[in-house]
């Protein structure tokens, strides 16, 4: 018989015995169950489930865990703490995040108006961004209103004017140009003025002062070129052909004493044009001088080349070194049109009887600038009758010219003045007997007035003859390339583009 304590032994598998039989039974149960309702399903909803389970089964897998990021990380067992209590002891305090401290603000600056935008610096003055400051000048600005708006006072003001009170330094500043500073530790120790790509001057502070430095850099120069037919005018064909205004004015002055630009032009003239262009760090910064050219106008065709003499002087001339520049301007003002020609007799609009018209009117608006037809000396500057305002130039020994109508005089010229040929003496207007705004040239040899439309000018100088081969060594080169840009087009039987 089984005593007390030997049923106790056997209680506790006794009674995993029975739980694991009541467990089965009870699976068994459940098992039929779902088995016997799955058969009540139709087919395509056991299907679905199938596949519903598969799906939710392959995300699981292939979703990453964070174990597994974590295996892809570098590992060094040496420093690996083998503990977390010491991995805690180990690791190094977090430092907190420190501010930085905002940089003080120089004297003054609180209390002066917003500085420009700096702007950025051409490659061959690059300034460093952090220390150097740029300013773009404007109207009505100097040194004083520079140095407010950089936060900098008076004193520094005085030393650098004092350091350039002996030279034309920082006295021109012109709107557009551009003043950058560097300050150090307060203290202004460098200023650039910057007047253009190639030309700045530098200070540097000193124990005396500043020393001053200027800075000038030569551009590359390629040469380029461009040759175009008229259908319309010389400027809109020009300006299509890729010519810049510069060098279409620089056109129109080297052949204006030949070829009058507003009344000789005809559809299908053409030109051909070699020139520089000026390059800087391999950037084209604008353009330089015509070489040489060519224009055909109504079937006469005038080339031009660019000679440097041994005193420095440079001209254009004809491929034989006859000077293209004449002694005198063919047309002395930029106008509209022809308001009047030269004649012997005309009914005058004002005094409405029959009277010579001893001159050329030129119509253009009022305030255009009016230029000395040649070099010469002023001898008369005032009010002459229905003439106007009215000015007088000597030229050499026996011509003259008048020109009348200005609304005022150039200022600086004056009875005894002498100009230039090309030089501004005055403007455009109505003053005297006039109907409207224009100029009235008039040209005279020996006291006789003649056509200025159709007198031949006195040549100027051309090559002398101790330079011609000079003139022909300089010159030969370019000239060929001229010719052979004419006889590519030739060649090619098309107009000019």
């Amino acid at each position: 018989m089984l005593t007390t304590d030997k049923y106790k032994t056997f209680e506790f598998p006794l009674y995993c015995a029975v739980s694991v039989i009541g467990f089965y039974n009870y699976m068994g149960s459940f098992v039929t169950s779902f088995i016997r309702t799955l058969r009540q399903l139709p087919p395509v909803h056991i299907f679905a489930a199938v596949i519903c389970t598969l799906l939710v089964s392959l995300i699981l897998i292939l979703m990453p865990s964070e174990d597994a990021g974590a295996i892809n990380k570098p590992v060094s067992t040496k420093s690996m703490p083998l503990d977390i209590s010491e991995a805690v002891k180990a690791a190094p305090p977090i430092p907190k995040p420190q501010q930085e401290p905002a940089p003080a603000l120089p004297p003054e600056t609180e209390k002066t108006t917003a500085p420009l935008t700096a702007i950025s610096q051409p490659p061959e003055q690059s300034l460093a961004a952090e220390n150097w400051v740029e300013y773009r000048i404007q109207a009505g600005d100097n040194l004083t209103t520079l140095f407010k708006r950089a936060g900098l006072g008076p004193r520094d003001v005085y030393r650098v004017s004092s350091a350039v009170s002996d030279s034309d330094v920082l006295k021109r500043l012109k709107p557009g140009q551009h003043i950058a500073l560097l300050v150090e530790d307060g203290q202004l120790t460098q200023l650039r003025h910057i007047r253009s790509r190639l030309s700045s001057t530098l200070l540097i502070r000193n124990e005396q002062g500043y020393d001053i430095i200027n800075e000038e850099r030569t551009p590359e120069r390629r040469t380029a070129h461009a040759q175009g037919q008229i259908e319309n005018s010389l400027f809109l064909d020009a300006a299509n052909a890729g010519l810049s205004d510069k060098i279409i004015m620089e056109l129109a002055s080297i052949f204006g004493w030949d070829v009058d630009f507003a009344l000789d032009i005809r559809h299908g003239d053409s030109f051909q044009v070699l020139y520089e262009e000026e390059y800087l760090d391999g950037e084209k910064i604008g353009d330089g001088v015509i070489l040489a050219a060519r224009f055909v106008n109504q079937g006469q065709s005038y080339a031009a080349v660019r000679y440097t003499d041994r005193n420095g002087d440079t001209n254009y001339f004809t491929p034989d070194g006859r000077s293209m520049r004449k002694a005198f301007l063919r047309s002395p003002v930029d106008f509209r049109r022809i308001s009047s020609h030269f004649k012997p007799e005309r009914f005058h609009p004002v005094l409405g009887k029959k009277r010579p018209h001893k001159g050329v009117d030129y119509a253009a608006a009022t305030g255009t600038p009016i230029k000395a037809a040649g070099d010469g000396k002023v001898i008369w500057r005032g009010t002459k009758g229905g003439y106007g305002r009215t000015v007088i130039l000597q030229h050499g020994g026996n011509i003259t010219t008048l020109y009348a109508h200005m609304s005022r005089y150039q200022q600086g010229v004056g009875n005894g003045s002498r100009v230039k040929q090309g030089q501004i003496i005055g403007y455009v207007g109505a003053s005297g007997l006039a109907t409207g705004p224009h100029l009235h040239y008039e040209f005279r040899i020996n006291g006789e007035h003649k056509n200025p439309l159709t007198v031949a000018l006195p040549q100027a100088e051309s090559v002398p003859a101790s330079e011609m081969s000079a003139f022909k060594n300089q010159t030969g080169t370019i000239m060929a390339e001229l010719d052979q840009l004419n006889d590519t087009r030739l060649a090619l039987n098309e107009p000019a583009r």
